[in-house]
């Protein structure tokens, strides 16, 4: 039989002790499906930065970590051109796990047993699951949406925080959330985000999402205007973002509230 390559993985979890009960279990299975442990990261953050670094096959990633958990983690590798499969471990069974067993990606409760390691390694390689699919599991999860943004740009997988948002807006197929220092173009639709982060933004318009808190003031527009029913004008940005006559008393609430 051909020598199998060693799958390259990544362990994420804020515990040491279990990434290193993970590396022991690995190294027990080591003849039955050979792997090699190219990094280790506490959270979802650091993992991303190990994966800009390091080709990896595989990461076995816990679902509660602080920072960034294991299921936004997922959602932006899945954004990678060739994105690792995802294996995530969870102390809990409560969330249906089922919703875990998608395609290649499988779920394992700790403690981690080897058997069921095994089992999950030799469903490897296959593809991420769809990415509404992770949205919907991780606000079960975490009782939010996501903490960060990703982008592509220039080969490059760029994390946006989204407190860092002033706002949303669309522009024909695309939309750029715009930060204080620049904008970045996202592969989302404004209505996806409102799904998402409805809480935490205001509608201004049918192409635009603002923090309420980026809110300096209004403008009315002119008379011959038709893009807009005014204007809302922005702390620490230049752009002037349109109103529309429906959403003009609700966004000037929202800045008298703020």
């Amino acid at each position: 039989m051909p020598t199998q390559t060693p799958l390259r993985i990544l362990l994420v979890d804020d515990e040491p002790l279990a990434r290193d009960r993970l590396r022991v279990l690995l190294g027990d299975l080591a003849v039955q499906r050979p792997t090699e442990v190219v990094g280790e990261a506490a959270n979802g953050l650091e993992a991303l930065a190990v994966i800009r670094q390091l080709s990896v096959d595989v990461v076995l990633a816990d679902i509660r970590m602080p920072g960034m958990d294991g299921i936004e983690l997922a959602s932006h590798l899945g954004r990678l051109e060739k994105p690792p499969a995802v294996i995530f471990t969870t102390a809990y069974d409560n969330y249906a796990v089922q919703a875990f067993d998608l395609n290649a990606i499988d779920y394992l409760l700790k403690p981690v047993r080897a058997q069921r390691l095994l089992a999950a390694l030799q469903k490897v390689p296959g593809s991420p699951p769809e990415r509404d699919v992770l949205a919907g599991i991780g606000q079960s999860v975490r009782g939010g949406g996501r903490s960060h943004l990703s982008c592509h740009e220039r080969g490059r997988l760029l994390l946006v925080p989204l407190g860092e948002v002033l706002f949303f807006r669309a522009d024909l197929k695309y939309v750029t959330a715009r930060t204080v220092e620049r904008e970045y173009l996202l592969d989302e639709s404004l209505t996806q985000l409102e799904s998402e982060f409805g809480a935490l933004f205001l509608r201004l318009h049918r192409a635009v999402l603002v923090a309420p808190a980026a809110l300096a003031g209004f403008e009315k527009a002119a008379g011959d205007d038709a893009e807009a029913y005014g204007w809302a004008l922005l702390r620490g940005v230049p752009e002037k973002l349109p109103v529309s006559r429906r959403q003009w008393a609700a966004a000037k609430a929202a800045v008298q509230k703020a």
